[in-house]
């Protein structure tokens, strides 16, 4: 079942009260009081600093399995709540990531940067753009843990054609879209954790990114496939003539329907929330040495 997504964007106060979270606004001159069932709930984004939730929520939420996201100041995606139960052999788990073999490693990294070029090029075929060819060229030309940087190549290729008529360069700092960019990838890196978190993985023993100051190196080599579906999104807000001159409401309310969008594995589609499950359960199954399949969606 697609569970919801939640955005609390004024000044609230959130508890639990009879499985409901109960919703009550502050300062507003019409105070609003409503109820929405936890079952229903799979992620929870705070993004006002005024927000006050009881401990008793949250630890109903952890129960429920349900993403909870902090926002900064700016409103932007910060940190998430990660369970120490997500799983119950994630100590065994462990074990076999932090034995995993190099030649694991660089196999399974092989993989991630294949599919995410193959669906960066779907993405240029569904928009007619120029260079899927190319794109499709290097999937199928990718070594071993990407040694002939691939990845990189297709990038330079992909955002130019992607968004080329801007002027674009993809910064985390960058102009517009990159904020588009950086805040939808802010809630799929956090939507990522859960799943990985959900299948026993430790999102901080990474495949190939390796950052002593990075707590999610996982996290960032497993959402790689799925970046293109946030890119979708942005490229349609770019069309439309947004300039992102503002991140308003409505515009993070598209770019955080990415986790319920489709996407579809061999001939089964499933919410992207789901699918980031599936991915992370496969991924699981391979480190443990129980499978040598991956299991990541294509753009449709």
């Amino acid at each position: 079942m697609l569970k919801r997504t939640l955005v609390f964007t004024n000044p609230c106060r959130l508890n639990l009260k009879e499985g409901q979270i109960r919703y009550r606004s502050i300062g507003l001159a019409d105070q609003i009081d409503r109820s929405i069932p936890l079952e229903d709930v799979g992620f929870v984004m705070l993004e006002n600093q005024a927000i006050t939730i009881t401990s008793g929520l949250l630890q109903a939420l952890e129960r429920n399995d349900t993403a909870v996201v902090l926002c900064d100041s700016t409103h932007h995606p910060c940190a998430v709540m990660q369970s120490y139960s997500g799983n119950t052999t994630h100590s065994e788990t462990l074990r076999y990531q932090i034995e995993a073999t190099l030649p694991l490693k660089k196999r399974i990294w092989k993989e991630i940067v294949i599919k995410k070029i193959q669906n960066q090029a779907r993405l240029l075929e569904h928009y007619e753009l120029q260079d899927a060819t190319k794109l499709n060229a290097y999937a199928k030309t990718v070594k071993s843990d990407d040694s002939n940087n691939r990845e990189g190549l297709a990038a330079k290729i992909y955002w130019q054609s992607l968004f080329g008529g801007i002027s674009f360069r993809r910064e985390r700092d960058g102009d517009m879209p990159n904020g588009f960019l950086n805040y939808g990838y802010a809630v799929l890196r956090a939507a990522a954790s859960r799943a990985l978190i959900g299948s026993g993985l430790h999102c901080a023993i990474g495949i190939h990114h390796r950052n002593r100051y990075n707590a999610f190196c996982l996290v960032d080599d497993f959402m790689e496939p799925y970046r293109p579906f946030v890119d979708r999104i942005v490229y349609d807000l770019v069309q439309s003539g947004e300039n992102g001159e503002e991140l308003t409401p409505e515009l993070k309310e598209m770019l955080l329907s990415v986790l319920s969008v489709d996407v579809t594995f061999e001939n089964r589609k499933r919410p992207l929330m789901v699918g980031l499950s599936e991915s992370s359960a496969a991924l699981a199954r391979c480190i443990r040495g129980e499978s040598v399949d991956l299991c990541f969606p294509s753009l449709n």
